[in-house]
């Protein structure tokens, strides 16, 4: 074959530092959109990207020459370099170190769609621990609860 043709689809989420609050409706309006222009800049895809005030979701396509733990440090990287240049208010602002990535099948994509542009509401129900142990059950990925959060 002349070409590669790569479907690689990946729900993401990380936190803020210690899921600090900082992120209101207007720093949501201008980061996600931000964050969706890193990844432009870096080949992938933002399928989609959304959150709360202390955690985001994104729904990413990546190239295939590119490894997810390099995507994530692209936009975490990219995007809290902004946020402190921009908003001195944000001089303050981290992401937490680690992640939690999940991939995701083309049938699945309409489904994780909803599912990241519903996080206000789903929150309104479910704290983010347990919205991401359910995420590593569901998923399957094994984990000492010692060391998740």
């Amino acid at each position: 074959m002349s070409h590669s043709y790569v479907s690689n689809l990946m729900h993401c989420t990380f936190s803020t530092k210690d899921r600090y609050p900082f992120i209101n409706s207007d720093l949501e309006s201008r980061l996600w959109p931000y964050i969706g222009g890193i990844a432009r800049e870096n080949r992938m895809k933002a399928i989609a990207i959304g959150g709360t005030t202390d955690h985001l979701h994104a729904l990413l396509s990546l190239p295939g020459m590119m490894s997810f733990a390099k995507a994530v440090q692209l936009i975490k990287g990219g995007s809290s370099k902004w946020l402190h240049e921009a908003f001195p208010e944000y001089r303050k602002f981290e992401w937490q170190e680690g992640y939690g990535a999940f991939s995701v099948s083309a049938s699945q994509v309409p489904k994780t769609i909803a599912y990241i542009n519903n996080q206000k509401e789903h929150h309104r129900k479910k704290t983010f621990d347990e919205e991401f142990l359910e995420l590593l059950k569901k998923h399957r990925i094994e984990y000492d609860s010692r060391y998740v959060f």
